[in-house]
């Protein structure tokens, strides 16, 4: 049995880390991916030619270190490759409501894209090649 989780999109917005009582620090960041939308097997496009995108949002948790290595070079609109796997929660909310969460605990985060050195706000793309 396994439970293996990758995916590669952009961070949603900057991540933020919380320390727990008994020391362990953790790191929450969304990451949407996006793939084409399809109709009778073929991919839609909008008035300009361009492809409909569905997007899915992704709750992601790292710990420690990883967390830290997150926290210190990610932001919103870079482009990560996460793997992982998908952990489901569920709790009774304060006035009695079961709820139920989604997440995905990373095992690794990979940088697609990374800041320029010149503190430039601008992202360099590693896989945009220009054609």
């Amino acid at each position: 049995m396994q439970n293996i989780v990758i995916l590669a999109g952009n961070i949603g917005q900057t991540p933020e880390t919380r320390t727990t009582q008994g020391g362990t620090k953790i790191t929450h960041f969304t990451l949407a991916t996006s793939r084409p939308r399809y109709s009778e097997g073929k991919v839609l496009r909008d008035e300009n030619g361009y492809r409909v995108q569905d997007t899915e949002w992704h709750r992601i948790t790292c710990f420690n270190g990883l967390g830290k290595t997150v926290q210190e070079h990610c932001e919103a609109g870079m482009k990560v490759m996460v793997r992982g796997r998908i952990h489901y929660t569920k709790w009774t909310d304060s006035t009695g409501v079961d709820r139920y969460g989604c997440e995905i605990i990373a095992e690794t985060v990979d940088f697609l894209t990374r800041k320029k050195e010149d503190d430039d706000p601008q992202f360099i793309d590693n896989d945009d090649r220009g054609y």
